[in-house]
């Protein structure tokens, strides 16, 4: 098999990421200060799809944070996302997001759309027990940083003391 020879765009991000620091002898990334600096000194302009790409992040934001009251007073999120996978003229298929109105989608919908965030939560508490594990063994100088994974009590206060959980 043979090895690959041209970047991804994260790896060439990736790569202009280190020489940014490196120029700037900055040891943490202001994506800001490096998005112009890449913009001014390397003469990145953003692709047509990149464009598209930032209006959806933005449009996903959006979404994510518009929020209803809900008859028994609480602040619920309104539109949930659920991937869905269609078929093609062609026959081939492609993967898309849409966002469901939690008034109007239907059970199934809504219990796909739930199930697929719950698995985002499990894949990040995943990465987060990698990271926390990895930085333990490798460069932790003191006691070893512990993180529970258990949610119950921090369910049980957000549920019972008034305050809305951070999105």
């Amino acid at each position: 098999m043979m090895a690959r020879t041209t970047k991804t765009k994260n790896e060439i991000l990736q790569d202009l990421a280190d020489e940014w620091c490196e120029e700037t002898g900055s040891t943490s990334i202001n994506t800001t200060e490096l998005a112009n600096w890449m913009m001014r000194e390397r003469g990145w302009q953003p692709k047509r799809a990149d464009a598209i790409s930032v209006i959806k992040k933005e449009l996903q934001v959006a979404l994510r944070e518009w929020f209803i009251t809900d008859p028994q007073g609480r602040r619920v999120r309104l539109k949930h996302a659920q991937r869905v996978t269609r078929e093609l003229k062609d026959g081939s298929h492609e993967q898309l997001m849409l966002w469901r109105d939690i008034r109007k989608a239907t059970r199934p919908q809504m219990q796909a759309a739930f199930q697929q965030r719950r698995f985002g939560v499990v894949m990040d508490c995943h990465r987060l027990k990698i990271d926390v594990e990895s930085y333990n063994e490798n460069w932790n100088n003191s006691v070893n940083i512990q993180i529970e994974f258990d949610f119950t009590d921090d369910m049980y206060d957000l549920d019972h003391d008034g305050g809305e959980p951070d999105d």
